[in-house]
């Protein structure tokens, strides 16, 4: 009888290696310096400034991984290679930078968080905050570009961001339908931020802006779409029941939800992005990645019916329900 390979488990235990490539390889700007065509390792050394045998170790790993193609010694960027790490239209320079510098350090508390059940220290001075944050609205900018690809806006007239951490799901549902409107019931800190990204992206005569913390927040109104992003892990199952009831108060029957989060799963085999961000969530803060099964619940005690889920790419997942 054949034994199984142990491949799998090797390719587990030493994935924080290719991580630490991965970074590294981001952090000199080796995919930058790939942005403008083919290049050899002695003409990557020299734009990034490093050693040949350095840069090769990292072109080598970065083949290894599919994100560099490398034809008679000569290494260009792979199709998402150049989309997300070579200058294109979503750059995840920064949220790799967070994992590197911020999320790398918290897992290093990974066994001191199992043995306590206690989340690890942040330690965020200002300049680590700013790489949290620079990070974390990166990873957003990413989710919310892909929700704009999976999801059709186009049918609505009345959308209702609730509670969010980035504006950047509106405005890209704004782009996408030149009829809709966009009201913000975000936290105060949210605020200025809010009216920076809107303004920039020339949306301002179509939005407003109300805070409210999002515990408590009761927008009322009768919107036709409500969005609920990176809201769930956040809160209580309590509060989160008590969020879900005022969007649906907020919205017009019929209306359709947007609740964008990682969840697990109860099926045979959980998504693995959203196993990890329950790691992920716990050891930095104590934050919860909830069960799907539960969730449907609160929504289903809310008055929303699951009628859908969008499994984002490299993203999580969103549950598309009705207002009932």
């Amino acid at each position: 009888m054949t034994k199984p390979a142990p491949d799998r488990i090797v390719d587990i235990a030493i994935g924080y290696m290719g991580a630490k490539q991965l970074f590294a390889a981001s952090r000199i700007g080796l995919f930058r310096a790939l942005a403008d065509g083919p290049r050899t390792v002695p003409e990557l050394a020299a734009a990034t400034g490093k050693g040949e045998q350095l840069t090769r170790i990292l072109a080598d790993a970065m083949n290894a991984r599919g994100l560099l193609e490398r034809t008679d010694g000569r290494y260009e960027l792979a199709e998402d290679a150049r989309e997300y790490l070579g200058g294109g239209g979503t750059d995840l320079a920064p949220f790799l930078t967070f994992l590197n510098e911020i999320s790398y350090g918290h897992w290093l508390q990974f066994d001191a968080t199992v043995d306590s059940g206690k989340p690890g220290d942040l330690r965020l001075d200002e300049g680590r905050w700013a790489t949290f944050m620079a990070g974390v609205m990166r990873y957003n900018a990413l989710h919310a570009s892909m929700l704009a690809r999976a999801f059709d806006f186009s049918p609505y007239r009345s959308m209702l961001d609730l509670g969010g951490l980035s504006p950047e799901f509106a405005i890209g549902a704004l782009q996408a339908n030149p009829a809709l409107t966009a009201r913000f019931v975000f936290g105060t800190e949210s605020t200025q931020g809010i009216t920076d990204a809107v303004n920039a992206a020339g949306l301002a005569d179509r939005t407003s802006i109300d805070p409210a913390p999002t515990e408590s927040a009761a927008p009322g109104g009768e919107h036709d779409l409500v969005m609920v992003n990176h809201v769930v892990h956040r809160f209580t199952a309590e509060q989160n029941r008590k969020i879900l009831a005022n969007a649906r108060a907020a919205a017009a029957d019929g209306a359709t939800l947007l609740l964008l989060d990682f969840f697990l799963d109860d099926n045979e085999r959980q998504r693995p992005i959203d196993a990890l961000h329950a790691g992920e969530y716990f050891v930095i803060d104590g934050t919860v990645v909830y069960p799907e099964a539960e969730v449907r619940e609160w929504l289903h005690g809310a008055g929303w019916r699951v009628c859908d889920v969008l499994a984002l790419p490299g993203s999580p997942r969103v549950l598309v329900a009705d207002a009932v």
